[in-house]
């Protein structure tokens, strides 16, 4: 096979069967090895993704059919082939019809009927990851599209949605967080639930106001208003089931007995909760030093995403920003608003914290001469910065 060789994960507690299978199969695939379901685990988040896993079903511990359960709650794009002896057939039927394997294969299994089966979950594998890679760019395409039209109802919300999505990515990458996309998406709609709630109380919310007791109880229904709008998008069932966590993710255990998918929609809630709190802290004018001191103080953030965000943070050069002034001619994709932009009567146009979008470059067209505050202040992040920043940009005049 040309290119490089798709990898697949062989587990079976007989050291003399995986070496058979790695001599049989090595001129089709990268073959990797495990000896139990726990060491397979282990190896599937150190050393994955792989295209396949083939599992041996009577294994002592953890059975086959259990593993390739568990492998699917982390890695669904890995296809999963069970091998089983004729006693087990049933076991092996059970876990194709609730969707744990791909294909399940009798003992003992002719070399090119082995061969064809896994090269076939290798093709189901590609298909798969084709479907996957689709949709999450349709979906991030049409959340992008309805937050940037939603930002021009409430600047300030979305403007703080994209800096808390930036700031929940950095954290998912220091903790190694796959897949990212929903919580990319749901980071950038974080504060779409704000659309339901009156200017005054939106203005409360970022400068630290107590609210009276009918604006907390409008705070509260937040995160329903947000899932009913967004009831309708098909495949954004991950996305949701984070904005559903998020206000409470940190404040407390894992619920009990959650499967693999809950797991990973509570961690990624977790970071979320971390990165919106700490914005929020940051917009109210705290520093970084006190508000995360506040935040270790209070308990109720998950301890992971909280010491990651603070490495970030101090991990960060005080330099690392050129700050500069210019016209609104010469704003360009990838700069950050240093300052609220304001028009001349004061409205707020686009918040501090903002990335210049080229959905914003466009609407900047269309400004009339002199109705924007100018010069603009913006902060063009340079390429050697620690985190992952936009590009540097080219400024260039808007046509």
């Amino acid at each position: 096979m040309a290119g490089i060789l798709p990898k697949l994960l062989v587990v079976d507690d007989e050291a003399a069967v995986i070496s058979g299978l790695a001599l049989t199969l090595g001129n089709d695939f990268a073959v990797h090895a495990a000896t139990n379901g726990e060491a397979a685990l282990r190896k599937l988040v150190a050393e994955g993704p792989f295209a396949v896993v083939l599992a041996d079903q009577r294994m002592p511990g953890m059975d086959g059919a259990t593993l390739l359960a568990r492998v699917r709650g982390l890695s669904p794009d890995t296809v999963r082939v069970l091998l089983t002896g004729y006693a087990d057939v049933d076991a092996a039927v059970a876990a194709v019809h609730s969707g744990q394997v791909f294909r399940f294969l009798t003992k003992p299994c002719p070399p090119d009927q082995l061969r064809r089966a896994l090269l076939e979950a290798v093709a189901q594998h590609r298909l798969m990851r084709a479907e996957r890679e689709l949709l999450e760019r349709t979906l991030r395409g049409a959340v992008q599209a309805l937050a940037e039209v939603l930002a021009l109802t409430e600047p300030d919300a979305f403007g703080r949605a994209g800096r808390v999505q930036r700031l929940a990515l950095q954290i998912a990458e220091a903790l190694h967080l796959d897949p990212r996309w929903p919580l990319e998406l749901a980071a950038l709609l974080s504060q779409i639930g704000t659309v339901s709630l009156p200017r005054e109380v939106v203005r409360k919310l970022r400068t630290g106001e107590k609210l009276d007791a009918a604006e907390e109880a409008m705070v509260e229904r937040m995160p329903e208003v947000t899932d009913k709008l967004l009831g309708s998008i098909p495949r954004l069932e991950p996305v949701r089931e984070i904005l559903r966590l998020w206000r409470h993710a940190g404040s407390g255990p894992m619920p009990k007995g959650a499967g693999e998918e809950t797991r990973q929609a509570w961690r990624a809630a977790s970071i979320l909760r971390v990165a919106d709190d700490f914005d929020l802290f940051e917009s109210r004018g705290q520093l970084a030093a006190i508000a995360f001191a506040s935040m270790r103080k209070s308990g109720v953030y998950a301890p992971e995403p909280l010491a990651a965000l603070e490495r970030i943070v101090d991990s960060l050069p005080a330099d690392r920003y050129e700050v500069r002034e210019l016209p609104l001619s010469l704003l360009a994709v990838g700069m950050v608003l240093a300052d609220d932009l304001r028009n001349r009567s004061g409205l707020l146009l686009a918040p501090r914290g903002s990335e210049i979008t080229a959905s914003f470059v466009e609407r900047a067209r269309n400004f009339l001469p002199g109705a924007v505050r100018e010069p603009i202040k913006v902060m063009l992040p340079p390429a050697h910065a620690a985190t992952t920043p936009p590009p540097a940009p080219t400024v260039a005049k808007v046509a």
